[in-house]
C-alpha cells in the first residue's frame, strides 16, 4: 500500500503552557497513524512571557525534524469533533502535524538587510533563501508584524520562483513589539530551536504537494470601474480625466443611506488586476486602503503604487460582503477539479475579521467547513495576511487567505 500525505490538528485552551503544548502534542500524535516530518505551531499572546520555553517544550515532547510557528493575538485550529474553532484573546496553541511522503521540507529565515536590491537576477535571490527553484516550491511565510521590505521579498520570491505559490501571515500581538515571535527548528540546515524578534521565516515544500489558495479580501465594488489617467507614486491625481474628489462625492451621492454611512469608514479602493479583462466582478481586484484626500487639489492617496492606465473600482467593506466574498471563492474552488483530494487547510486571518467583523466567533472557519469538509485547519490572527492575487503575491489587511493542501500524486 503506498505511503499517504496525513495531516493533523490539535487545540489547547489550558491556562499553563506546560499543560497545553502536552495536551496539543498528545492529541496530534494520535491522531497520525505516521512519523511527522514537519510541524507548524501557533501560540496566542498570552503567552507572551513565556515564548522562549515553546520550542524546549516541544522537544521534549515531540521529535520532529523541522517545525516553524509564530505568535498570533489568536489562534485557529480543529476540534476534537472536528469543527474548526478561531480562539482570539485567551490562552491557546494549535499544532498542526504533517506526514509528507514524496515532499522535500526546509525552513529559512531573512532579515531585511540580507535582502538583494530588487534589479537583482533571480539567482541573487535564489542563494540568499537558499532553495532551489525546481521543482517549484510552495512557500508558507511568516513575517514579524513590523518587518520592513516584506513587500520586496515577495516581489523577489515571485520573480525568482515562477509558478510557486506563497502564503501566509505577519504575526501579532497584544500591541507590543516584543510579543512578536517566531520559531523556527530545522537542525538539517543549521536552524536548531530559534526563536526571532524580526524578519520573516519561510517553509519550503517541494515534490508531492500543491497549495490551492482562496483570498478574501472582503470587499464588493460600487460604483463603475475608471481608468487612472494621472497619478504619481501612490497619489490618484484623475480618474477618467476628472479630479478623485469628485468622482467620489458623486458616486457616494448615488449611493442608499446605508451604503452612504459604511462609506464614512468602510471604503476602500480595488485595482484590477487583469488590464485586459473587459467584464471585472468580484476577486478580480486587490484592495488597497485609501490614506488620505487633498481637496485643493481633488487628490486621492491609496495604500499602493498606482500608474496611469490602471483600472480601479471603489469598494465597501462589511460583515454581509465579507462572507459574499468568501462564499463565492468557495464555490469557485468546489467547482474545479482535483486530481487528489484535499487533505489539509491553513487559514491566515486578519485581526480585524473574526468577532470585531461578524459579532461572532468561527464565522470564516465554519463557512470554510461547509464547502470544504472532513480535513484539520489550523492557523492565526494576522497583522497582514500574504497571498497571491491576480497571479501576483501581495500583504493583505482584513483578509483571510486559505491554503488548501493537496497531494499532487496518490503515490510518495
Amino acid at each position: 500500500m503506498a505511503d499517504q500525505m496525513q495531516w493533523a490538528n490539535a487545540l489547547s485552551t489550558r491556562p499553563s503552557l506546560e499543560a497545553a503544548v502536552t495536551d496539543v502534542v498528545e492529541q496530534a500524535v494520535y491522531s497520525l497513524t505516521a512519523p511527522a516530518d514537519l510541524g507548524l505551531v501557533f501560540i496566542s499572546s498570552a503567552f507572551a512571557s513565556e515564548y522562549s520555553r515553546l520550542l524546549p517544550l516541544l522537544a521534549e515532547k515531540l521529535s520532529i525534524p523541522v517545525m516553524i510557528g509564530c505568535s498570533g493575538l489568536g489562534v485557529i485550529g480543529t476540534k476534537a469533533t472536528g469543527e474548526p474553532q478561531e480562539l482570539e484573546t485567551v490562552p491557546a496553541i494549535s499544532l498542526t502535524l504533517g506526514h509528507l511522503p514524496g515532499v522535500n521540507v526546509q525552513a529559512f529565515h531573512v532579515t531585511a538587510e540580507q535582502l538583494p536590491d530588487l534589479d537583482s537576477s533571480p539567482d541573487a535571490w535564489i542563494n540568499v533563501i537558499g532553495v532551489q527553484p525546481s521543482p517549484a516550491p510552495q512557500f508558507i511565510l511568516l513575517s514579524s508584524g513590523f518587518s520592513p521590505r516584506i513587500n520586496d521579498l515577495l516581489q523577489g520570491l515571485d520573480f525568482a520562483y515562477p509558478g510557486s505559490v506563497i502564503i501566509g501571515g505577519q504575526a501579532s500581538s497584544g500591541g507590543l513589539s516584543r510579543e512578536i515571535s517566531l520559531f523556527c527548528h530545522d537542525a538539517a540546515n543549521g536552524l536548531d530551536q530559534q526563536l526571532y524578534r524580526e524578519g520573516t521565516l519561510g517553509l519550503a515544500l517541494s515534490g508531492n504537494i500543491v497549495l490551492q489558495t482562496i483570498v478574501a479580501q472582503g470587499c464588493r465594488p460600487i460604483g463603475l470601474p475608471m481608468q487612472v489617467t494621472k497619478a504619481e507614486r501612490n497619489i490618484i491625481l484623475e480618474l477618467d480625466e476628472t479630479a478623485p474628489l469628485v468622482v467620489l462625492r458623486d458616486m457616494i451621492a448615488s449611493l442608499s443611506e446605508q451604503e452612504r454611512i459604511l462609506a464614512q469608514h468602510s471604503l476602500f479602493v480595488g485595482i484590477v488586476m487583469d488590464q485586459f479583462k473587459s467584464s471585472v466582478q468580484q476577486g478580480d481586484f486587490l484592495i488597497r486602503s485609501i490614506l488620505g484626500v487633498d481637496p485643493s487639489v481633488g487628490a486621492i492617496a491609496i495604500g499602493d503604487v498606482v500608474r496611469p492606465g490602471q483600472r480601479l473600482q471603489f469598494q465597501l467593506r462589511d460583515a454581509k460582503a465579507s462572507a459574499e466574498d468568501l462564499e463565492l471563492l468557495l464555490k469557485q474552488y468546489q467547482n474545479q477539479d482535483y486530481l487528489q483530494p484535499a487533505a489539509a487547510a491553513l487559514m491566515f486571518s486578519c485581526v480585524g475579521r473574526g468577532q470585531s467583523l461578524y459579532g461572532q466567533s468561527n464565522f470564516d472557519s465554519q463557512l470554510f467547513r461547509r464547502y470544504i469538509q472532513d480535513i484539520p485547519i489550523g492557523g492565526f490572527f494576522c497583522n497582514g495576511e500574504i497571498g497571491p492575487v491576480g497571479g501576483n503575491t501581495f500583504v493583505h489587511g482584513y483578509t483571510s487567505v486559505f491554503a488548501v493542501v493537496h497531494p499532487i500524486s496518490g503515490e510518495a
